[in-house]
């Protein structure tokens, strides 16, 4: 199983890199994991224009999924013809929220893409195992655990510290996780974590690497978040970064 970082601003997009969206390739199947604004351009660069073979959206947040409004337009205009639904497994109401950011009137998105609704629970997609879960952020959000030849990945999407995150993550080889917050900071509840509390998890899962995401440049320290993850959590760690590849 190998994981591209294509996008992993958090927020909105920063200077060097776009909004969340991750390829996740087993077996000659690519499944995108979100798709933020910005990504579509890191998409052809590291993989391909029509690379995606199913796409997840964790939550219905512009910076996790107005990429996947753009692509509209790639699978329906393209010059062979448009190109067969391509399964996307997101919150319920995604089909009326991508029509609407689409924005023409009585617009549709359902001739490009072939909705699942996410529930909590395990399915496959492609050769993976699929699970999903709740996590603690103010929309309906999922955190996602991807199991394939005995390895394991876990993403966080966005979430303050919650029980569905240790369980999703509960020994994964690698962990994607958010680290939005600083530590020291009065940041709202029930939204986000923080370097530690993404360390915390860490640890408490059992995780045998963490990968930090969707730290927000501009109001941030990526320094201070490394620090306050690495007190927390004695494993390997890294901030990733767009073109990133790793093996799970």
């Amino acid at each position: 199983m190998r994981l591209t970082v294509l996008g992993c601003a958090g927020s909105f997009p920063g200077p060097e890199s776009p909004c969340s969206a991750y390829l996740v390739e087993a077996d000659g199947f690519r499944l995108l994991v979100d798709f933020g604004p910005g990504a579509l351009s890191n998409l052809q660069r590291y993989a391909g224009l029509y690379a995606p073979d199913a796409i997840i959206l964790t939550h219905l947040h512009c910076d996790h999924i107005l990429d996947a409004v753009s692509y509209v337009v790639v699978r329906r205009y393209a010059p062979d013809g448009p190109h067969p639904p391509l399964p996307v497994y997101a919150p319920a109401g995604a089909p009326d929220r991508l029509a609407a950011a689409y924005g023409q009137e009585n617009s549709t998105v359902e001739d490009v893409y072939q909705f699942y609704a996410l529930e909590p629970g395990s399915f496959p997609i492609g050769p993976f195992t699929v699970t999903v879960d709740r996590v603690n952020h103010p929309v309906e959000t999922y955190g996602v655990r991807l199991e394939h030849d005995g390895r394991v990945l876990c993403y966080s999407s966005d979430t303050a510290p919650c029980e569905a995150l240790l369980r999703l993550a509960q020994d994964a080889d690698t962990f994607l996780c958010e680290a939005s917050y600083l530590d020291g900071v009065d940041n709202p509840p029930d939204l986000h974590l923080t370097g530690r509390e993404a360390g915390e998890a860490a640890t408490k899962a059992g995780v045998g690497r963490l990968l930090l995401t969707h730290l927000v440049a501009a109001w941030g320290s990526e320094a201070h978040t490394v620090e306050s993850a690495g007190a927390a959590f004695d494993g390997p760690l890294e901030v990733v970064r767009p073109g990133a590849s790793y093996e799970v």
